[in-house]
């Protein structure tokens, strides 16, 4: 009788997690962005809430949770109930540099998450203001070691991409530069057009449309050549040797808490392939500096458990701790 039961139980469970599978989505899904609201982030997370709504034919809700390097939304992420009703936005510094510089996060960026894919890359932008004396990444360096005091660069939090870009330019350079972290890529370009800052790296998405209006100017790209600002020469090219490591370029995916059912994260999964895969929607990608490179869970979560092992040496080589 008991073995019957737990078979009775067993099949019970799966039919009703067939079930729930096949009527999703039955509501709406929330969307949790990194990004503050208004920047080339959240234009990114609204696009794809936009898209994969229309093909899964229901409404999508960010929810904007920017801080800590995307650390707090990140957390809330693993915290939520794996329903398939909250999906997240992350990449390069929530997965792999802050867990490559901080082992005391409050979530665990293999075991608590899904991947659904990889949208694309981009380089990170170092930006300075008009009136900022050094044009490129040669002219900063100098003017770093004639003024050390001097050189302040801002970062969307510590241990975030754009902190190791520059910690990393620091390192390979000699050249002294003080890092200020902020909460958001948004606060960075308010003070840089307010005159409070001067030179700052922000992503791709955010800085490329700042450029293009003139209203900062470009001294670098974070590592590789972009093609939304090709004019604009690469850490590779100006010797910033990164010794390699694929992760210089701020990686773009979307996750399901650990634990959400397969059938659900197939289907948001095949959902977010098709619309990365439209053309417009690429064309919108590389309006915002990112280059569409769909790349699948499963893939996307061994290249992570790489990635964070061969950072944690170059962040112990350049001193970004986060604990």
């Amino acid at each position: 009788m008991r073995k019957f039961m737990t078979a009775a139980l067993i099949a019970l469970c799966a039919s009703a997690h067939a079930q729930a599978s096949a009527d999703y989505p039955s509501r709406p899904i929330r969307f949790i962005s990194i990004s503050a609201a208004g920047s080339g982030g959240d234009t990114l997370v609204r696009l794809l809430a936009d898209r994969m709504g229309q093909l899964l034919k229901t409404s999508f809700v960010v929810e904007n949770k920017p801080g800590a390097s995307g650390a707090i939304a990140t957390e809330m992420l693993a915290r939520a109930v794996p329903d398939g009703y909250t999906i997240g936005i992350g990449g390069a510094t929530t997965h792999v540099l802050l867990p490559a510089s901080n082992p005391k996060l409050p979530y665990n960026s293999i075991k608590d998450f899904t991947p659904l894919g990889q949208v694309g890359t981009a380089s990170i932008l170092l930006i300075a203001t008009n009136d900022f004396p050094a044009n490129n990444v040669k002219e900063l360096v100098a003017l770093a070691k004639q003024s050390p005091a001097a050189v302040q660069y801002a970062s969307w939090g510590n241990g975030s991409t754009g902190h190791f870009c520059g910690e990393l330019l620091k390192l390979r350079t000699q050249a002294q530069m003080l890092h200020i972290p902020y909460k958001s890529v948004a606060q960075i370009q308010t003070d840089m057009l307010g005159g409070h800052i001067k030179l700052a790296y922000v992503d791709m998405a955010s800085g490329s449309p700042l450029v293009k209006a003139g209203r900062v100017k470009a001294l670098a790209a974070c590592t590789s050549r972009s093609p939304s600002l090709p004019a604009v020469r690469s850490y590779d090219e100006d010797g910033i040797d990164f010794q390699g490591k694929r992760m210089g370029a701020l990686r773009w995916a979307v996750y399901a808490p650990a634990g959400t059912l397969r059938p659900i994260t197939d289907k948001l999964a095949a959902t977010l392939k098709d619309v990365v895969a439209m053309p417009d929607v690429q064309a919108k990608l590389l309006e915002l500096g990112i280059t569409a490179s769909f790349v699948a869970g499963d893939e996307l979560r061994d290249m992570t458990a790489v990635d964070i092992a061969a950072w944690k040496k170059v962040a112990a080589d350049a001193g970004i701790s986060n604990e």
